[in-house]
């Protein structure tokens, strides 16, 4: 499975300027909005987001290197669903290098899916893990932009 498959154009996002995100709250609210979209069957977002918010007072999923994997598990959820935000400028996370993050490529997944979670948290880790691409993921123009470059590094449009 791809990361395109989880993810859709419409859940990558990508705030710079005035529309920044500026905190680490807003950015995982944000991520619920984005994945209550795309969730099935639909989670409400306010469900996802305490999920998200309860797994980073666990531990911050700052990664380092300006990337953060805000992940959860939902009971309900038929299959995994992916969201993206890009953040330009960065955001604090509380990451492990103390920097700031400026990707963060959130995950839901159903409670009974483990494994294939895993494998999940893993493949962003791996796709993110090339500094030029991270650069050019920064630079997307939009959502759009931000797939399609997703779509192209993993081997082809979904």
């Amino acid at each position: 499975m791809r990361l395109t498959d989880l993810l859709s154009a419409e859940r990558v996002c990508v705030r710079r300027g005035n529309e920044t995100v500026s905190s680490k709250k807003e950015a995982l609210a944000l991520l619920a909005d984005l994945l209550a979209d795309g969730s099935q069957p639909a989670i409400p977002r306010d469900t996802i987001e305490s999920i998200l918010t309860e797994r980073e007072k666990l531990q911050s999923t700052g990664i380092g290197d300006g990337v953060a994997i805000p992940h959860g598990a939902v009971a309900e959820l038929d299959r995994q669903c992916a969201a993206l935000l890009i953040v330009p400028d960065g955001i604090d996370f509380d990451a492990i290098d103390g920097e700031k993050a400026n990707l963060l490529f959130s995950v839901i997944t159903p409670k009974r899916a483990t494994g294939e979670h895993l494998k999940t948290l893993a493949r962003i880790s791996r796709l993110l893990r090339n500094r030029g691409f991270r650069e050019r993921l920064l630079a997307a123009e939009d959502g759009r932009a931000a797939f399609e470059l997703i779509a192209s590094e993993e081997g082809g449009t979904s």
